[in-house]
């Protein structure tokens, strides 16, 4: 009986250990991003979406980078009206990361935690992590492709509860780029992406996401304004995403093919050299 005793007297203490952090949580004084988000519609805008969703897309960003990444963003362009795909990952099942991540290709769900705050991504199962238990920053960093974020709640009008998310995110790994048009990042992955995200004061089911990119490719920070929409739908829809099902892409060495609808290897542009197939028997019988 004793032991039981024991027993039930640990598991007692355990269950009000996780009551009281539970209540020491007060979600009512962080703003309510439950549900599902996606990126708000711009009027008159078609295709992928571009980084500053305010401008025409590719040149029309008018980014402003350096001669050496313009001239790079030129090949790319070129290289896509070829065919090929430029800077660009997607076609190889590769993650978006940071900041392009943010252009939400696919929905988002926000869950706030008093030490983190995640931000889930169907695409390529993305999960982001913002730690924002006071934390500095890391003397070593593991690069990623998402990047290392830290943040802080800040309440802007004084009211007494957090309205707005600071976010600064380090310590990547790529090749990455802004958006699908091929604008790219600098490859030293030095760059520093900064974010202020708030609620719309007269929307609640709108979100916006100021987001500032410091990165040796530009002349100068790009700040651009990210807009989200919440789905009104208390119970919304969440498709899985297999980037690697049905892709018909084929990366071999440094170029991108083709499977054919028989599954046959094909090229994916114009004029494009077959592998090397020097460890295959190429006797025709």
């Amino acid at each position: 009986m004793g032991y039981r005793s024991s027993i039930g007297a640990v598991a007692l203490a355990a269950l009000l250990m996780t009551f009281s952090g539970a209540q020491a949580f007060d979600d009512a004084k962080y703003p309510d991003l439950k549900g599902q988000w996606i990126r708000a519609r711009v009027p008159g805008a078609v295709g992928q979406p571009p980084w500053d969703p305010t401008k025409p897309w590719a040149r029309g960003q008018q980014a402003p980078l350096t001669p050496e990444y313009q001239a790079i963003f030129e090949a790319n362009l070129a290289d896509q009206a070829n065919g090929g795909f430029g800077t660009t990952w997607g076609w190889a099942c590769r993650t978006s990361g940071m900041p392009l991540m943010m252009n939400l290709f696919d929905p988002m769900e926000i869950v706030v935690l008093p030490e983190t705050t995640y931000m889930i991504i169907d695409q390529h199962n993305t999960q982001r992590r913002i730690f924002t238990d006071g934390r500095g920053w890391p003397e070593e960093i593991e690069p990623s492709f998402i990047g290392y974020s830290i943040g802080k709640w800040i309440d802007t009008d004084g009211d007494g509860r957090y309205d707005t998310l600071e976010v600064e995110t380090r310590g990547f790994k790529g090749p990455r780029t802004y958006d699908g048009s091929g604008l790219p990042l600098h490859t030293d992955n030095q760059s520093v992406v900064k974010e202020r995200i708030f609620l719309d004061k007269t929307d609640r089911n709108l979100l916006h996401n100021e987001i500032t990119t410091i990165d040796n490719a530009l002349t100068r920070p790009w700040t651009v304004m990210k807009n989200y929409r919440r789905d009104p739908d208390p119970q919304p829809v969440w498709l899985e995403y297999i980037c690697a099902e049905g892709n018909p892409h084929v990366r071999i060495g440094k170029e991108n093919y083709m499977l054919s609808a028989d599954g046959l290897l094909m090229p994916a542009k114009k004029g494009q050299e077959p592998p090397d197939l020097r460890y295959f028997n190429q006797t025709r019988k």
